[in-house]
């Protein structure tokens, strides 16, 4: 159990991983706006279709 805090603790500290984590981080925010923005202006061409 503890070596595993060790390697986690270690992890931690290690740039490279915290630049990679911090990378998927934004591109899963960044594709979860994209896909909002994407439906919203979709459903808003919807509507107008239909005026």
């Amino acid at each position: 159990m503890q070596a595993s805090v060790l390697q986690l603790s270690g992890l931690l500290e290690d740039p490279i991983f915290l630049g990679l984590v911090a990378l998927m981080l934004l591109l899963v925010f960044f594709g979860y706006l994209l896909v909002r923005r994407t439906l919203l202006s979709l459903r808003e061409g919807y509507d107008e279709g239909y005026r």
